[in-house]
């Protein structure tokens, strides 16, 4: 499902730190802003973004809050670190078992062995980083077991019951933001909570920031309000993205209330324009999207996979992060803006030392 890489992204080019954290004065909103329209490219700071909207535009954000997602835990004798990713109907939790790599983050690891192990049929993962039956101990004398492989695709990702305690207070408790290697240190929760997050009812979120959303301040949200542009909130709590291997993204828990999908649908029949707030955002949208175009109210899983072969129906612009050349999240650029449009930013970006992931610049491609 990945894309052939269009440029090689140098690692000095990782954002090690939020901008807030870069020098004095510096707030969220100060990262840069390259913007796309078809293969032509400008170069902004976020905060013009109000200027490059116009009245009658609609912004699509993700209110799902960020969790406190990556816990430690030991298998055995082996120190390991759970990704908490996703809870099920059922009540269990997608899980994804990775090394602690004595820097401070993690790497993934191949099947735990000779590690204690539950009654269960031992099934040998593949890359997976646990058996069937493993038993891993959590902090507060919680304790959990892998069961069965998430999906057919690998099993990087398992489904695991945990017993002692309701993981949304594991998580409160011992848990801390789930943070790459190119990052330079830890950091407190509240630097991944983006301007539009809301609690859950259930203590359920987002594994990994809607990181697009995340150079929005108060301020600048009540400037492009004063202007004209309209705001509709949606839902997608993000799973644990596949750090290497960049497969396609798994089936993630949405909502499209019918407000947001009543709007959209007015702002798409006049003469704005749809702009995702995110990824996620394109996804959650577009799983409520009818063949028709039209988007009606819905809440739900959602499997759907945008790429250009399926198209858009009915995002016309995206405002969104940096990503790596073989991620899988390029195919949905595509499906927005084409490929040759995409292509262009990217150079641009490498070229003018753009700043990746998720504490970098970002990418407004307009039609």
């Amino acid at each position: 499902m990945t894309r052939a890489p269009a440029v090689g992204v140098p690692e000095e080019l990782s954002a090690r730190v939020p901008v807030e954290q870069r020098g004095p004065g510096l707030d969220r909103d100060g990262v840069r802003l390259l913007v796309s329209r078809g293969t032509e490219v400008s170069h902004h700071a976020f905060g013009e973004l109000p200027g490059l909207l116009r009245a009658g535009d609609l912004l699509v954000v993700n209110t799902s809050p960020t969790l406190a997602a990556a816990v430690d835990g030991r298998a055995g004798h082996a120190r390991v670190v759970v990704h908490f990713s996703t809870r099920g109907d059922d009540g269990r939790w997608a899980v994804e078992l990775r090394e602690p790599d004595g820097r401070g983050t993690t790497r993934a690891r191949g099947a735990v062995t000779g590690l204690p192990r539950a009654r269960a049929e031992g099934v040998r993962g593949r890359g997976c980083g646990g058996l069937a039956g493993t038993r891993v101990r959590l902090p507060g004398g919680a304790r959990m077991v892998l069961e069965e492989p998430l999906s057919a695709r690998g099993e990087r990702l398992w489904w695991a019951r945990v017993s002692g305690v309701a993981v949304p207070a594991l998580l409160r408790e011992h848990g801390r933001p789930i943070r790459y290697s190119y990052t330079e240190r830890d950091q407190p929760l509240s630097v991944y909570q983006t301007v539009f997050a809301l609690p859950s009812d259930d203590g359920t979120g987002s594994a990994e920031m809607p990181s697009a959303a995340r150079p929005f301040t108060a301020r600048l949200v009540a400037e492009l309000v004063s202007r004209g542009v309209q705001f509709a909130p949606v839902r997608l709590h993000t799973g644990v993205a596949s750090a290497e291997s960049h497969e396609p993204p798994y089936p993630e828990r949405f909502a499209v209330p019918e407000a947001s999908a009543r709007l959209i649908n007015a702002v798409r029949a006049g003469d704005g324009r749809v702009v995702a707030v995110g990824t996620t955002a394109v996804r959650a949208v577009e799983s409520a999207a009818g063949d028709d175009g039209v988007v009606r109210a819905r809440a739900g899983w959602t499997d759907l996979v945008v790429t250009p072969e399926r198209g858009v129906r009915v995002v016309e612009g995206l405002l969104t992060g940096l990503h790596e050349p073989e991620a899988s999240h390029l195919l949905m650029l595509e499906a927005v803006a084409g490929r040759a449009a995409v292509d262009r930013g990217y150079e641009a970006a490498v070229r003018d030392r753009y700043l990746w992931h998720e504490f970098g610049d970002v990418h407004l491609l307009l039609p």
